[in-house]
């Protein structure tokens, strides 16, 4: 099986936090990462947008990524949640083997 992290941004650091407990306690990530207040330069709806966001990580297995995508657009408050998914290319065995048992379906 296949890792990935998953990169999120939030509105704020309780809404990353609320998402990231979620995603853990339903076995949607092995881990989530709060990293932390960051500067966002976009264009929605035709203006240029600049905001502040959290940016969040999780950790979690590719069989995971639907249901976490899924789970976290639901659950958001952006109409259009940032979460893009990159698969991990090598790593610690036992660490790459803890994140799938931890999100292994049961």
């Amino acid at each position: 099986m296949t890792q990935c992290l998953v990169y999120m941004t939030a509105a704020s650091e309780d809404e990353a936090l609320r998402l990231g407990r979620t995603l853990v306690e339903e076995r949607l990530a092995a881990c989530v990462n709060i990293l932390g207040p960051i500067r966002s330069i976009f264009r929605w709806e035709g203006t240029l947008q600049e905001e502040t966001e959290i940016a969040f990580l999780a950790k979690t297995d590719e069989a995971r990524v639907d249901a976490l995508t899924e789970r976290v657009t639901a659950l958001h408050s952006y109409e259009c949640p940032c979460v893009v998914a990159l698969p991990i290319q090598a790593g610690a065995p036992d660490f790459l083997a803890w994140i799938s048992c931890q999100t292994a379906l049961s």
